[in-house]
């Protein structure tokens, strides 16, 4: 069936369905489930393990569960995704990562959980996603690039088995893929112990899903294919980026998985929230000072194209196949986001005499 799509529509388009029907999913298990990298850290800064954390945890440890169990079970082969074959940066996946955590403080959010606030009627979180892609593609090829070039070339680590985490430690994916059955079992029991919904629960499982699902249908694609066809899953900031100055620069979209994913996350979400009857238009206001997310939007749009991704491209679909870079990258992010949250505290702290 698949190679009859890819002979009647092309590479192109079947890739961009892909991407779609994986944004949807992920739209909509997002928007149910709360997902958002911001408040897990805000949570653990604050010394509690609570419901943001737990889903957080259950997305994360089942995108891992997932993948790993299919590269075992022998229908999944990530050796040539971009995360593990081309050379790394580790200089990159550090300071991009502490950028990136400090400017979804700031901004209130990472770059997929602003794209889902966007589709909810959050006006804060559609002009700071477009100020986030517009830095990203001039970190990427424009003016802010060779900053970017010169500080991911402090510390590079070259590709293959030395950008590979578990080649590094000498673990299996059997091993990985039980260590990280038994960390979903654990953060499941934490979500039931915070008393979050099963609803919730299984949407949060779904967002983990849907990562192993983008591995698996842009691999099956590639298999399938005659031209050479990039494996990867869910990221945000490329992919905003080639949409956007798609849109800007030609009548034409250049399809894609990624030009697929970015509207399909949007309507999943925005579907959800009109079921729940959670769409409403929020604006900036005193308490959501526009240069905060501004500033905010800068470092991560920087930071995100430093570290090769965002929360999601490198925390989840990077952390999935342990690519040694984008492991540092999110727990950057985890130091980032908590050091500037007890900052912000802390200045907001009463002064007393």
């Amino acid at each position: 069936m698949l190679e009859a799509l890819i002979d009647r529509f092309g590479d192109g388009p079947v890739l961009m369905m892909a991407g779609a029907l994986v944004g949807v999913i992920f739209g909509l298990a997002a928007q149910h489930s709360r997902f958002c990298l911001r408040a897990a850290t805000v949570e653990v800064s604050g010394g509690r393990l609570g419901p943001r954390l737990s889903i957080w945890l259950v997305a994360f440890t089942s995108a891992v569960f997932a993948v790993q169990c299919a590269i075992l079970a022998g229908v999944l082969d990530v050796t040539e995704a971009r995360q593990l074959a081309r050379t790394g940066s580790l200089s990159g996946a550090a300071v991009g990562g502490l950028m990136f955590g400090a400017g979804m403080i700031l901004a209130r959010g990472c770059a997929s959980r602003l794209l889902i606030l966007s589709a909810t009627g959050n006006l804060r979180a559609i002009l700071t996603g477009l100020v986030l892609t517009l830095v990203a593609q001039a970190s990427l090829r424009g003016v802010l690039a060779p900053a970017r070039e010169t500080l991911a070339g402090l510390w590079l680590v070259d590709g293959g088995a030395a950008r590979s985490l578990l080649a590094q430690t000498g673990l299996s994916s059997g091993t990985a893929a039980w260590a990280a059955g038994g960390a979903l079992v654990a953060a499941i029991a934490l979500s039931r112990h915070r008393r979050m919904q099963a609803s919730r629960i299984i949407a949060a499982i779904c967002v983990g899903g849907s990562v192993a699902l983008g591995w698996l249908l842009t691999y099956v694609i590639a298999q399938t294919s005659f031209d050479v066809v990039t494996i990867s899953s869910i990221t945000f900031t490329g992919p905003s980026t080639d949409t956007l100055m798609g849109l800007v620069n030609s009548p034409n979209l250049p399809m894609g998985f990624g030009v697929g994913l970015v509207p399909g996350v949007f309507v999943g979400a925005a579907v959800m929230a009109l079921v729940t009857r959670e769409a409403k238009i929020e604006r900036f206001g005193p308490d959501t000072p526009m240069e905060r997310y501004l500033i905010g939007a800068v470092l991560m749009g920087f930071g995100s194209m430093l570290a090769g991704g965002c929360a999601v491209g490198a925390g989840m679909s990077g952390g999935s196949v342990f690519a040694t870079t984008a492991w540092l990258a999110v727990f950057c992010m985890w130091l980032g986001a908590m050091a500037t949250h007890r900052l912000m505290q802390t200045e907001h702290a009463p002064k007393t005499a």
